[in-house]
């Protein structure tokens, strides 16, 4: 999503300047072009080498000094920019941009821009809340500025409080979803994702080769189109994304249970989830010790959490997931019609590229009039984006 974009990255004098410069690093591999202004004060914190070699730009620091082209520097940048981000955004920039005051370089480009700016705030907790500071913000989203919100923790000068700024993935994760239309603006989207497990003994599971990956990444390109996005997850190795809402659950049953507490209000369903069908009929309290003779354990069925939920689902939008290995169409539209999917997402999982734990995934999307919809090799997210494409269609 930020391929070929013109990120224009503002640092002020503060300590939180450090940070920035794995916010430029994560841009440039994004394939973002990425053009750095210092303040002098900057300087101070971080060399202006350390951005050029990063971002393999000229770093701006003297409105006066010689320029690099024919250009008029500061309306060049300002120009140039598809978005512009201020980090850290010091009470000192903030209040300066807020009463139109244009004295340096960085101010001047802000003033000069027609791109969206976002302010990545980091100051001393007093300063945070000072009343000044906070009516300068105040004015400033009046004017459509944008802010991230700044984190709790240890700030520099040693005290415990408001104001650290946003950590870098953060800050990038809020960059991103800038590029996005909002078309699930006030929408509550609720996405199942990774395998569940089911215990045999204290020491042992039972689970499936699920990684979650399908599901995360539809939370997070459904965040960053503006959802109010519900992740339940069961058991992975992966890192949610930021703002979205994440529950934890293990078996089959806690996942019917957390759906069940967020379905009333929620507009869609996703079940990018592979929940388990069975589970020991008894769970041994105590190690099972290994003997002589073959181990038997007999299984019962877990509930059909995706059958459960599409006999209830009303008006909601309701979107399964197949993952078969042979008669993949004639499976997917079964289990369609069965469970009451708006659509179901269908893959071979023998075929490369196409199985668990991978980044890419090739399937076939069927909707309820039986139309089977082929999409080749694709990275997951522009899968994410294709799948909810379909929901916000729906929607609408």
């Amino acid at each position: 999503m930020l391929e070929g974009k013109n990120i224009l990255v503002c640092v002020s004098g503060g300590i939180a300047a450090y940070k920035v410069v794995d916010v430029v690093s994560r841009l440039k591999k994004l394939n973002a072009n990425v053009n750095v202004i210092m303040t002098k004060s900057a300087t101070n914190f971080v060399a202006p080498l350390t951005f050029q070699t990063l971002s393999q730009n000229f770093v701006n620091v003297d409105m006066f000094e010689e320029p690099k082209t024919w250009e008029v520097e500061h309306i060049s940048l300002a120009e140039k920019a598809d978005l512009v981000l201020i980090a850290p955004a010091t009470a000192n920039v903030i209040g300066k941009i807020a009463n139109g005051i244009a004295d340096d370089m960085l101010t001047t480009v802000v003033m000069a821009t027609k791109a969206k700016v976002i302010f990545a705030p980091a100051m001393n907790t007093n300063m945070y809340t000072n009343p000044t500071v906070k009516e300068n913000i105040k004015k400033l989203k009046e004017y459509g500025y944008e802010f991230i919100n700044t984190n709790v923790g240890l700030l520099a000068c040693g005290t415990y409080g408001e104001g650290r700024m946003a950590e870098p993935e953060e800050i990038v994760e809020y960059l991103k979803s800038s590029f996005y239309d909002k078309d699930l603006k006030e929408k509550k989207i609720v996405i199942t994702a990774g395998p569940t497990i089911e215990p045999l003994d204290p020491v042992r599971y039972m689970t499936n080769f699920s990684s979650g990956k399908m599901g995360y990444a539809l939370a997070e390109m459904a965040k960053n189109r503006g959802g109010n996005v519900v992740l339940i997850t069961g058991p992975t190795h992966l890192s949610p994304p930021n703002g979205v809402k994440v529950i934890n659950i293990n078996t089959t049953r806690e996942m019917l249970y957390a759906i069940e507490r967020e379905f009333d209000d929620c507009h869609v369903l996703i079940k990018a989830a592979a929940p388990l069908d069975y589970r020991p009929e008894t769970v041994s309290d105590k190690k099972i010790k290994k003997g002589e003779e073959a181990l038997e354990l007999k299984f019962i069925r877990n509930p059909d959490v995706a059958m459960y939920f599409g006999k209830i689902k009303g008006e909601k939008i309701m979107v399964g997931f197949a993952a078969e290995t042979d008669n993949l169409i004639e499976y997917a539209k079964g289990k369609m019609e069965r469970k009451n999917f708006d659509f179901i997402v269908a893959n071979d999982v023998s075929k490369e590229g196409a199985g668990f734990r991978t980044n890419t995934n090739i399937v076939n999307i069927i909707d309820k009039s039986g139309s089977v919809s082929e999409y080749p090799l694709m990275s997951k997210d522009e899968l994410a984006n294709i799948i909810l494409d379909k929901v916000v269609g729906l929607l609408n």
